[in-house]
């Protein structure tokens, strides 16, 4: 359509084949023969050139192709696609695909190969926490265009959402996550047990959800902590992913992707109702009015540092029958024991979070941001680890992938509860409390 590309390197320019254009977008492949270093690029449309726009140059800079958060990855024996309902097991090779694993001069920077050849990059590959063996790093047969082969670990953690990371060197790439499941087929996740048939629900299928929840939050520094009760009643068709989802255990970084869901409707559940300590005792109210939400505001004391049995309760509506479901939160509640160690984080080290308290058997949601001043760049880190532990060790690669700025760290202990009624396939309670701090990445 008359487009072309031009990138300038250190007095070196070069000219990028173009995959494809559209009115707001220009893909290309950055021939091997641009230098590292800072430059310039420009576009000319039939004559008429673009200002320069500034470019960085870097000997590699991987990034995982990935599909709603999940990491295009096949079988290496079947070629088959890793995917929510066929799970990745330990001790198998996969393929991923990606791009950015540095100059490949043996490869065409626009034709097809049937004779693709590695790039010699110093690669780390982490599922989990876990270290994996590459087997295979470099072209794949279409210009720009790389794979990974790589073996998962035996020791590898299992759930819908294990985090993979690909770094260079110093450089962290994004991170996408994996299904593994011991026994391969649709993935389970070993906190909820949810499943990748929950996950993907196949041919159009429609879920009905129910979820309650009970939070208690900080309001700001010396300020009383808030308490709050939550219900959303919906369906949704097609595929479903929380926010940043990530499997017990684990940590995944620079994940900024929003919540997927397909086309989702209020269920009528009738009232809600929440009972606990002192008394306790309300009915949510119809949230912004929309059909299958609701929320209270609860009083300060509402949840005592002693804990305590709470129980939602709903009516049954014309979609979803009676429900009751409980929490019997720990005396003591969680207690965040270092909060003093999160003001100043050296992104090059390992940050342990230590507590007190929680429920036996729960899970603790440790995130984090940064954001650097003056500017619109953030980084984002979340980790789920065990309660039980008392303590979880951030790795300094996850640090690593957020950039110099200043911030925060969250703490919570989440505590789930069953909740089954007629008219619904998932049903969860979940009570959280919640701890922050004001955070310097440096």
């Amino acid at each position: 359509n008359g487009a072309s590309v031009s990138v300038t390197v250190n007095g070196v320019t070069t000219y990028p084949p173009i995959y494809y254009t559209s009115p707001t977008q220009i893909a290309a492949v950055l021939p091997a023969a641009t230098p590292v270093g800072t430059g310039t690029l420009t576009v000319n449309h039939n004559g008429v050139v673009s200002s320069n726009a500034a470019i960085r140059v870097v000997p590699s800079a991987p990034g995982i192709t990935t599909y709603q958060g999940s990491g295009v990855a096949q079988d290496a024996s079947t070629f088959a696609l890793i995917s929510y309902t066929n799970s990745v097991k330990p001790g198998d090779t996969i393929i991923l695909w990606g791009t950015g694993l540095g100059a490949d001069p043996d490869d065409s920077d626009t034709t097809y190969t049937s004779t693709p050849h590695q790039v010699q990059t110093a690669l780390q590959i982490y599922i989990g926490t876990v270290q994996a063996n590459i087997v295979y790093q470099g072209a794949s047969v279409y210009p720009g265009v790389d794979v990974i082969g790589l073996t998962i670990p035996q020791s590898a953690p299992t759930g819908c959402w294990v985090p993979v990371a690909v770094l260079a060197g110093n450089i962290v790439g994004n991170f996408a996550t994996l299904p593994i499941n011991t026994s391969g087929g649709a993935c389970v996740e070993p906190g909820t047990g949810l499943t990748g048939n929950q996950i993907a629900p196949q041919g159009g299928q429609t879920l009905r959800t129910g979820l309650v929840t009970l939070v208690q939050a900080p309001e700001g520094k010396n300020a009383p902590r808030s308490n709050s009760a939550n219900a959303a009643f919906v369906k949704y068709d097609g595929i479903y992913t929380p926010n940043n989802p990530v499997s017990q255990g684990n940590c995944i970084a620079n994940n900024l992707m929003p919540a997927t869901v397909g086309n989702i409707t209020g269920l009528d559940v009738g009232t809600v109702t929440l009972a606990g300590p002192a008394g306790l005792s309300v009915t949510l109210a119809s949230q912004f009015g929309i059909k299958g939400t609701f929320n209270a505001i609860l009083s300060a004391t509402a949840i005592p540092a002693t804990g305590g049995t709470f129980t939602f309760k709903g009516s049954g509506g014309a979609d979803v029958g009676p429900f009751t479901t409980s929490f019997n939160l720990s005396n003591p509640l969680i207690a965040w024991t270092n909060q003093s160690d999160v003001a100043s984080i050296d992104r090059s080290k390992s940050l342990k979070i230590t507590w007190t308290g929680g429920n036996p058997g729960s899970s603790v949601y440790i995130s984090g941001t940064s954001t650097v001043p003056g500017t619109t760049t953030l980084g984002e880190f979340q980790c789920l680890a065990s309660a039980d532990a008392g303590q979880f060790t951030i790795p300094s690669f996850i640090l690593g992938a957020l950039p110099v700025g200043s911030g925060g760290i969250n703490v919570q202990n989440d505590i789930l509860a069953p909740l089954s009624a007629t008219g619904i396939d998932i049903g969860q309670g979940q009570a959280t409390i919640s701890y922050n701090a004001a955070a310097s990445f440096k």
